[in-house]
């Protein structure tokens, strides 16, 4: 795979004049943009069809959990979009990811396991007494044995995860920062070069390059790291 297909930037700005200008300045670095339920919700299915028609991949991450008839209808709807990564929460359980898998025809599914943005005290307050690694491997078996073979979680689990379920596995790993970047609201993170080196297949990126005085050279420098 082309190092520039593993980098996927975050579109998470608050409309489309503001997401192609992004597209726009960093399209040479970045083979594919992350639409969130931020942007999804305020623009729709168009901006889809705009950054397609550039000749890039569209991750729709819309963390879909619901009943198992709701989720895989929706996902009948999206295909019709051409996206490439779909994320749906694994812990919608194994009747919803199985009808998700079902629906998706061509399109990459990838089940969250456990966000970025918790840490062992978040999972304490909804219940989960386990660490994160712990619960990012219960729901990882989760996910494959319903026929969904790609996950997302954090950079600090996907060696553990590569070494545990082989190749068919497509790692996504969100919370990528730069050495020396401010790490946000995200608790648990790695560099590019890390997160590859410990088997990471697509790394996502929003604020280091989304916040940079100049984005293009944010995305030009995150991908010569991780050659």
């Amino acid at each position: 795979m082309n190092k520039r297909d593993q980098l996927a930037l975050a579109l998470d700005v608050s409309n489309s004049k503001e997401a192609l200008e992004l597209v726009a300045a960093t399209i040479d670095f970045v083979g594919v943009f992350k639409i969130g339920m931020q942007l999804f919700y305020a623009e729709g299915p168009d901006l889809v069809r705009r950054i397609k028609a550039q000749g890039r991949q569209v991750f729709l991450d819309l963390k879909l959990h619901d009943i198992p008839n709701t989720v895989a209808s929706a996902i009948d709807r999206l295909a019709v979009l051409e996206i490439d990564y779909l994320t749906v929460h694994a812990g919608g359980g194994p009747a919803m990811l199985c009808a998700a898998q079902q629906a998706a025809g061509s399109i990459q599914l990838l089940a969250v396991t456990v966000l970025t943005s918790m840490d062992e005290h978040e999972l304490a307050a909804v219940g989960v007494s386990h660490p994160p690694a712990e619960q990012v491997h219960r729901l990882a078996q989760t996910a494959t044995q319903a026929g969904i073979s790609g996950l997302v979680c954090s950079a600090l689990e996907a060696q553990a995860l590569r070494a545990e379920l082989g190749e068919q596995v497509f790692l996504v790993c969100p919370g990528i920062r730069p050495t020396g970047s401010d790490v946000g609201d995200q608790k648990r993170i790695a560099t590019p070069g890390q997160a590859l080196q410990d088997g990471a297949n697509l790394l996502v990126v929003g604020r280091p390059i989304r916040s940079a005085t100049d984005p293009r050279a944010a995305a030009q420098m995150i991908l010569k790291a991780m050659q």
